[in-house]
């Protein structure tokens, strides 16, 4: 398949989602003042499962759903410049970060890869309750969100698609 063919359908869906689209002139702001720090799996929705929609929050996403340092800048930025008033970190259940090592992630990439891959980091998650309550604490205490800032630590279940606030 050419690069031009492997992307045919997702144009092709752009034009029929440009054809009927309502956030020209939107301004970028979270007009719900929700910021969401969320794992990239695709079973999770992030905006349909807090009942949001397209202009409410800010979404950052990575494997895990980790407060990294680049997901602190987005917050950073969100909550001085986009509107973001709250702040939530929701990890998933069966999540492949928290349910394999980093060797045998290591293993299954350089299997698919055909190559070594040693040298590439996974940041897995031992324990995700321990991790959301670190995640939740690095936020609080980052001296660039004021305590004003609504911050929870959830997890979502992909079975039910409930949230769990342990944080």
């Amino acid at each position: 398949m050419t690069s031009e063919g492997a992307f045919g359908d997702l144009v092709a869906a752009n034009a029929k989602f440009a054809s009927t689209f309502a956030l020209s002139g939107f301004d970028g702001v979270a007009h719900a003042g929700v910021a969401v720090v969320t794992c990239m799996d695709s079973r999770i929705d992030p905006l349909g499962m807090l009942g949001l929609t397209p202009g409410d929050a800010k979404i950052f996403r990575n494997p895990g759903g980790r407060v990294t340092e680049a997901a602190l800048e987005a917050l950073v930025l969100g909550v001085h410049l986009l509107g973001v008033e709250r702040i939530v970190i929701i990890p998933h259940t069966r999540c492949a970060m928290a349910s394999n090592t980093a060797e045998e992630l290591r293993a299954a990439v350089g299997e698919s890869a055909g190559q070594d891959v040693s040298w590439q980091a996974f940041h897995v998650v031992d324990d995700q309750v321990a991790a959301l309550h670190e995640d939740v604490a690095k936020v609080r205490s980052h001296p660039l969100i004021p305590d004003a800032v609504a911050i929870g630590g959830f997890l979502y279940d992909v079975d039910t698609g409930l949230i769990d606030r342990l944080v």
